[in-house]
């Protein structure tokens, strides 16, 4: 996308960021963005307390991860990609069911072929743990994931909540469908 903050770049009109804390807000007690850059504009679009990552020099999700645990008041998080403006209305409950279901510490969405790893509810217990990975210079989800109780959420149903938005052809095509759905 050029080098641009992705959660702020604009569909149909509205950043992205704001599609996913409004479909979130109906899902958590709380929500927070982090962030290493724009941080007070994603505030003000999200009027929500927005944190940097406490590891690192952008050092991935996991690193959001972290910063979420450590400022979050609930005992969870529920995690999403701001350049993923379809987040199903369903996530939170359904990995929820799945994280009782396994009597698991993680729960990951699955679209019916692969894990989506950034679509998560985790444990704030599992900070020390996380901390102690991103500290050891790893930050590859999927391998710390697996050292933890993980179980999968299954939204091979809603595929389009997993669509990324990386290229401008991939927004323009998101932008098409979404005015196309509200013209309906």
């Amino acid at each position: 996308m050029g080098g641009e903050d992705k959660g702020l770049v604009k569909v149909a009109g509205r950043p992205m960021v704001e599609y996913v804390a409004e479909c979130l807000r109906g899902q958590s007690a709380e929500i927070l963005v982090t962030a290493n850059r724009n941080l007070q504009r994603y505030g003000e679009l999200c009027d929500c307390p927005v944190v940097e990552d406490i590891v690192g020099d952008f050092a991935g999700p996991l690193a959001g991860m972290a910063s979420a645990m450590r400022f979050a008041r609930t005992p969870y998080i529920l995690t999403a990609p701001c350049d993923s403006p379809l987040v199903s209305a369903a996530l939170g409950r359904r990995l929820f069911e799945a994280l009782e279901k396994e009597r698991a510490e993680i729960a990951v969405a699955h679209d019916g072929e692969r894990m989506q790893p950034v679509c998560a509810l985790l444990h704030r217990d599992l900070l020390e743990s996380m901390l102690a990975y991103l500290e050891s210079g790893e930050s590859k989800i999927d391998r710390w994931y697996a050292k933890h109780r993980t179980a999968l959420g299954d939204f091979s149903d809603e595929p389009s909540m997993f669509l990324n938005i990386n290229t401008p052809a991939q927004l323009a095509e998101l932008e098409a469908r979404l005015l196309k759905a509200c013209a309906s």
